[in-house]
């Protein structure tokens, strides 16, 4: 049944990992094409701040999408999943959040709550890398706990 159930896994991870590369491949075609759009349309070459937010915005899900490939990829490798590239997830999709943020659509509470998510995040961030220059190495969470 172990077998059975670890054959099961292995595809449901392969099956994700095909999945995520054509949705990161038609993101990244979809990106080429609103860089085009935005270029030739009048003024020509020129790029609006809300063209620009929409472009950057974009380019980082696809970003997003890579590096949860990545996730997907080393736990496949290693059954393992590892902190340190979902934190960097969560940083680069409250960064993308961040720069396309229309500050009059929020209140100021939903901003502080932004600001200790992301102040959150860097510290745990921080704190794994902290962690991983003493140890010499990469660190993962095996279930076990204390230093």
């Amino acid at each position: 049944m172990k077998r059975l159930l670890a054959r099961f896994e292995r595809f449901i991870v392969l099956s994700l990992i095909g999945m995520m590369v054509l949705v990161v491949a038609l993101a990244t075609l979809e990106l080429g094409w609103i860089i085009i759009k935005d270029i030739i349309t009048p003024p020509i070459i020129m790029l609006e701040i809300h063209e620009l937010l929409e472009i950057f915005g974009f380019f980082l899900l696809i970003l997003i999408g890579v590096e949860l490939l990545e996730t997907i990829k080393a736990y496949l490798n290693t059954n393992v999943i590892h902190v340190e590239v979902v934190l960097e997830v969560a940083l680069i999709a409250i960064a993308r959040k961040v720069i396309i943020l229309d500050l009059k659509e929020y209140s100021e509470l939903t901003l502080v709550g932004i600001a200790a998510l992301i102040a959150s995040l860097a510290v745990a961030y921080s704190l794994l890398k902290s962690r991983q220059r003493k140890s010499g190495g990469e660190y993962r969470d095996n279930g076990e706990h204390g230093p």
